[in-house]
């Protein structure tokens, strides 16, 4: 039911190498300023220009001034020029550059001949005859504009690092962001292999499906901002968890995806791999939208770029609120993001970026399918009704979330690079959930069950420190990029889980309540190396080291040996080290083969471990060969490129859902062996296009049986083995009478094949396609987006196990019996866009 295009892209990394400065290719002179005297001589502006990898002009500075209104004319010219980018071998990086704006004057008109001759009042002597005068020279031509000379030596950023593996993506949002997303969440579907679920309610964390591994909320996927780690430390709904709501979607320029533990600045949570965002505003100027559509939906986005400043300066605005398209499914959150870029001098940046985020959300939570399909649901009779239908009402949560950051980027000499950022994230979350009825309590002797419902809270305080130093040495006259760098983070969290009665949701029961403290200081080292003009080997080592802080406020007041205070204190440490290896082979300037090797780690969680242990932690393996290739890009009109590869993977300690407890429960060991193959075919600024599609199969091996035999052993539950994905946008123009409009066009298409369930049952494959169209006239575009196009009644997480909620007194069935979440069904979206530009856009 879906096709993309199933080849590979080249990876090709880049050792370090001379840059190659820009070369003008469209230069437009300045204008003279208007109510400016004319100029008697020329007048020059020096100007510092930052000109991205794109050969755009995206900073303009004034070095050398020449009054306000020539450095304005100067500074508006300069940001219309193009460019042929600096390069760094083969990849265009950014630079700046000293270039001078020249004002000419303006060329004085030839002297008018006299109208009469002059009169004479008395005869004279007529003169003897001379030789006539020259001819008056022609006017000159206006000078052509020169290209500018760059007059300082041009000082690039250093080029991002080749990727770790075929599995390691930078992924350019750009004209991709057409497509229909609900949170910046959706954004992680650009990379292969990925598919998201979310059973608990708009605010509430995805559930992460990647690379053959059901990451839950966070557990296996390291997710930053920014570099700064969203991680939750010992989480009360599960260690790792990650909520990446808070993000605005227009604010993110690109993704980094690494699957697989490939690269060591990778750390901690990283066994399926990492996710950073990456954020930028491209276009200047204020822009507003306001969205409406069904179910009462509502949404507002304010996101602003002052005008001559570069895309990392923003501020942006977002409001959603709405019923949900079902009961118990009301949401409404509100968050703001904004970023400030200083120069420090000409070598040094400072960054700071602010985020403040609040939301509330109801949760239906999970139903049996037998109750929907025999019409026994606590709603009207039709069969929509029952499938969107609840049994507790006294499920969601809300959630508030404060983050600061500020990074130091400094230039060295010598090629050098550092880094520093510091960063505190307040953290603090509420989860109320139901997924068994009346099973698992144990009532005081002739009481009937009070509910399984449970509440997790968890109220946190993240600081640290993180960042990277490249000294920019050689070996011999070849570059030899290595890369220092060091995390240190300490996170003061309060975890509580507790039963609810189903009547009221008082809570009747403390699972656990602990107050965590956890210091994780860790350091690696990476280096590139060359040896061969078709050989690059990259290799490197990390080391994390814990110390964790427990109080457990929740232990018995007596004992054996009589009363005794319920709390109780334990320290644990433990530290693990990872080396990462990567090999490539250059078989053609477009043909690259790589294959890589790692080890990875996920922490304890905190609650789980005892005094003075050596905390113990579950290690992955994994290695990864594929194929890359790419055709086009520098200066052609289109660009193409895709990746393929096979990997296989080896867990000392998986998680599984466990319904009983509402979480992740420790399964032993697990492995898998996968593939995934994926392309992307850009054409100007007109048409982009990806496609990918993943296989994996995860097993858990038998006991004893050989570490090498990765396609034996029990299958694990809930992880899809076939996932597809295509993203697709089309621009244009068209005249409508004397006004020109833009159009845009764009489809999303996701194809999930059927995940196996406990006890040999497999859920239904998934088939959505989202579909948006919008049209742009001068300042106003009016779109329309449809989310679930086909209106199909899909599953959007589905479980196998026994529960009871036919009441407190019903006698349990001992027969597991398949549950589901409901996803969202056909959702229309309206949306009015006003584009106030306020410096004009770049063409």
């Amino acid at each position: 039911m879906w096709t993309s295009c199933l080849v590979f892209c080249l990876l090709g990394a880049v050792a370090a190498q001379p840059v190659t400065p820009p070369v003008a290719v469209e230069i437009a002179p300045p204008v003279l300023p208007a109510g400016e005297p004319a100029p008697v001589a020329p007048v020059v502006v020096l100007l510092r220009l930052t000109i991205d990898e794109e050969g755009e002009v995206s900073r303009v500075d004034v070095r050398e001034s020449a009054g306000p209104a020539f450095d304005r004319s100067a500074m508006a010219a300069a940001l219309r020029w193009r460019f042929q980018p600096a390069r760094q071998g083969e990849v265009a990086v950014e630079v700046q550059a000293d270039v001078p704006v020249t004002f000419e004057p303006p060329l004085a008109p030839p002297p008018e001949p006299p109208s009469e001759p002059p009169a004479v009042s008395e005869p004279e002597q007529a003169p003897p005859p001379s030789e006539p005068p020259p001819a008056e020279p022609p006017p000159a031509e206006p000078p052509e504009p020169e290209k500018p000379a760059f007059a300082t030596t041009v000082r690039g950023k250093a080029a991002a690092p080749p990727p770790a593996a075929v599995g390691d993506f930078q992924i350019s949002v750009g004209q991709l962001a057409d497509v229909p997303r609900h949170s910046a969440s959706d954004l992680m579907l650009l990379a292969p292999g990925v598919m998201l679920a979310n059973h608990g309610g708009e605010g509430h964390a995805e559930t992460i499906f990647i690379r053959g591994f059901d990451a839950g909320e966070g557990k296996d996927v390291e997710l930053r901002l920014e570099g700064v780690p969203l991680n939750e430390v010992s989480h009360a709904h599960g260690h790792g968890y990650a909520d990446t709501y808070f993000i605005i979607p227009e604010l993110v320029d690109s993704l980094r995806v690494t699957e697989g533990p490939y690269d060591p600045s990778q750390g901690d949570f990283g066994v399926a791999g990492t996710v950073e965002y990456q954020l930028g505003l491209k276009r200047r100027g204020l822009t507003a939208s306001a969205s409406t559509g069904s179910y009462a939906s509502r949404r507002l986005s304010l996101v602003y770029g002052p005008p001559g400043s570069s895309e990392a300066n923003f501020v942006g605005l977002l409001v959603r609120q709405g019923p949900g398209f079902g009961p118990n499914r009301a949401y409404a959150n509100a968050g703001v993001m904004a970023q400030m870029e200083l120069r420090l001098g000409d070598e040094t940046r400072l960054r700071l970026l602010g985020s403040s985020y609040a939301a509330r959300f109801s949760s239906a939570g999970v139903v049996r399918e037998t109750d929907v399909v025999d019409g026994r649901m606590p709603c009207e009779a039709d069969a929509d009704s029952q499938f969107f239908c609840l049994y507790d009402p006294n499920q969601g949560g809300a959630a508030q979330r404060h983050l600061v950051s500020a990074e130091l980027r400094s230039r060295l000499s010598g090629g050098g690079r550092f880094v520093q950022q510091g960063f505190a994230v307040m953290r603090q979350m509420r989860i109320r959930e139901n997924f068994t009825g009346f099973l698992n309590d144990v009532p005081p002797i002739g009481e009937s069950q009070r509910g399984d419902a449970t509440e997790q809270t968890y109220r946190g305080l993240t600081v640290g420190l993180r960042g990277r130093y490249t000294p920019g040495v050689r070996l011999g006259d070849q570059p030899l990029p290595l890369e220092l760098g060091y995390i240190a983070r300490f996170d003061d969290v309060l975890t509580r889980s507790r039963r609810l009665r189903a009547q009221g949701g008082a809570p009747y029961g403390t699972l656990f309540d602990n107050q965590v403290r956890t210091t994780n200081v860790g350091a690696y080292a990476s280096l590139r190396h060359a040896p061969l003009s078709w050989l690059t080997l990259r290799g490197g080592v990390r080391l994390d080291t814990f110390l964790f802080a427990v109080e457990d406020q929740n232990r018995p007041a007596s004992d054996r040996q009589g009363p005794r205070i319920p709390e109780e204190s334990i320290e644990a440490y433990g530290f693990f080290a990872s080396p990462r290896a990567t090999a490539e082979v250059r078989l053609s300037p477009h043909l690259t083969w790589l294959t890589s090797a790692g080890l990875g780690a996920r922490s304890s969680d905190a609650a789980a471990l005892s005094d003075a242990e050596l905390a113990p932690y579950a290690r992955v393996t994994a290695v990864e060969t594929g194929l890359g290739w790419r055709l086009g890009g520098e200066g052609q009109p289109y660009e193409f490129e895709a990746r393929g590869a096979v990997f296989t993977t080896r867990v000392s300690q998986d998680l599984v859902f466990d319904e009983t407890a509402g979480r992740n429960q420790p399964v032993g060991p697990s492995q898998r062996l996968g593939a995934f193959a994926t392309s992307r075919f850009t054409l100007l600024e007109r048409l982009d296009v990806q496609g990918s599609l993943a296989w994996a199969h995860a097993t858990l091996p038998a006991p004893g049986a050989p570490s090498w035999k990765v396609w034996e052993g029990t299958v694990m539950p809930y992880i899809p083995q076939l996932i597809g994905r295509v993203d697709a946008s089309l621009r244009g123009q068209l005249d409508v009478g004397t006004f020109p409009v833009s159009w845009m066009l764009a489809l999303g298409h996701s194809a999930i094949g059927p995940k196996p369930l406990p006890l040999d049952r497999f859920s239904e494959p998934i088939f959505l396609f989202d579909v948006a169209a919008s049209a742009r006239w001068k300042a106003l575009e009016l779109g329309v987006s449809v989310e679930n196009l086909l209106d199909a009644r899909w599953r959007e997480a589905e479980f196998n196990y026994v529960s009871n909620f036919r009441g407190p007194d019903a006698p349990a069935s001992l027969m597991a019996t398949r549950h589901f979440s409901a996803g969202a069904p056909r959702t229309v979206l309206a949306t009015l866009t006003v584009h106030l530009d306020l410096q004009e856009a770049v063409p």
